[in-house]
């Protein structure tokens, strides 16, 4: 729209004019309201099966309750519907919020609360049988003052349509290939749309660590390789965040111990050089599946233990056992993992250079805790806890390791 076009648009009280797939959106105040109001594309009513189509969205529309979910009352001329009128509010497209406040994006929290807010609405949607379909910065609305997300139309009640290419347009994009193919729709079409639409607002900015695996996944072409719904997405992410949260605290803690070993034997008096002490050779990996389990092991005290049903008693069998198999791999890996940075060369870069170069390390460790927890059968928050408690150890063994030999080698580096 040039700037002539901007000023006309404006002197008629419509403002921010964004081409959505069922037709032209726009703001217009009414008796001194703000009301949203979306111009039905003239050739789309040309089509019997969208014609249809609309008119089943508003009669549905009437029994939709969440609240991001905006209604709308169609404007007729007896046969066609040619306008929705929204319900009074300022909505603008998000589009035209970024375009207004770049910088929002940077806000603390606004991303997280952005995609909770979508897994909300596509979560209420889907049990009303109802697929999105199309988030993309211009078909999802804001609420100017909050920026709540809101959606108007809905694009599982237009497959019927022909050309779905055609439909969406340049926001085809934002549409998973099986729409476009009249495949099979269901909760992995808006999996796969919201991931696009995330990946448009990192356009211009890093993606944060925690979302970079997930959104790969859930924009995958094949349906199969995304995930199954939403809140399976949402919280992949939350999980992603709260290992990486636990393993930054290692490292951080890690980065403090080897400056104050460093600051302390810069400061070491010289004395006569000594050998250096061998470390202890690693215990061997025993056979995991080889290993047994008694009573004590699982939890279960003499006094009771006749108490407990086969059933009961199997469970726990498989759980401990389980456990432990996870526990000897993922103590291995870490070891390995955790080796990178505990030696000379790591010790002695900078502080900066040292933080920088631990997001390799840190990935590395949550992916094997995931996957090796994964293998095992052992349940996610379970296989956290106890690979929290297994890099505590390492880490502190291999910080009291890496003191003793350090301290003989700059002692006799210095001599």
């Amino acid at each position: 729209m040039n700037y002539e076009e901007l000023l006309a648009a404006r002197n008629e009280g419509k403002q921010h004019k964004t081409q959505m797939p069922i037709g032209g959106f726009y703001r217009e105040q009414v008796d001194g309201k703000w009301r949203g109001v979306i111009d039905v594309r003239p050739e789309l009513n040309e089509s019997i099966a969208f014609s249809e189509a609309i008119k089943a969205e508003c009669e549905k529309n009437k029994t939709l309750v969440n609240g991001h979910q905006l209604h709308f009352e169609a404007v007729t001329d007896g046969r066609e519907v040619k306008q929705l009128i929204l319900e009074p509010g300022n909505y603008q497209t998000f589009e035209q919020l970024l375009i207004d406040r770049p910088a929002v994006i940077a806000e603390k929290g606004f991303i997280d609360e952005v995609t909770r807010q979508l897994a909300d609405i596509a979560g209420y949607l889907h049990k009303q049988g109802i697929y999105h379909m199309c988030f993309s910065p211009r078909s999802v609305l804001t609420r100017k003052g909050d920026n709540a997300i809101m959606l108007v139309n809905h694009g599982s009640f237009y497959t019927a349509v022909n050309d779905q290419q055609e439909l969406y347009g340049d926001d085809a994009r934002f549409v998973a290939p099986e729409v476009l193919s009249h495949g099979t729709v269901d909760e992995r079409c808006d999996v796969y749309s919201i991931g696009q639409f995330l990946l448009s607002i990192f356009d211009k900015s890093d993606i944060p660590l925690e979302y970079r695996k997930v959104l790969k996944k859930a924009v995958s072409e094949s349906p199969e390789d995304r995930y199954w719904q939403v809140a399976d997405m949402v919280k992949s992410i939350e999980k992603r965040r709260s290992t990486l949260k636990s393993i930054l605290t290692f490292v951080v803690a890690l980065v403090i111990a080897l400056v104050c070993v460093g600051i302390y034997f810069e400061m070491f008096p010289e004395s006569q050089p000594v050998e250096f002490v061998k470390p202890a050779p690693r215990q061997a990996t025993d056979d995991l599946l080889d290993d047994g389990f008694t009573p004590e092991e699982l939890g279960v005290v003499s006094g009771d233990s006749l108490d407990l049903t086969p059933e009961v008693v199997s469970q726990r069998e498989y759980e401990a056992k389980a456990e432990e198999i996870f526990r000897k791999k993922y103590e291995k890996e870490a070891d390995r993992i955790l080796s990178k940075i505990y030696n000379k060369d790591y010790m002695n870069n900078s502080e900066k250079k040292f933080m920088a170069e631990s997001e390799s390390t840190i990935e590395e460790l949550m992916n094997a805790q995931q996957e090796l927890g994964s293998e095992a059968g052992v349940d996610p928050t379970r296989s956290q806890v106890i690979a929290t408690e297994i890099i505590e150890r390492i880490t502190d063994q291999k910080k009291k390791a890496l003191g003793g030999t350090n301290s003989r080698a700059i002692i006799k580096d210095k001599k």
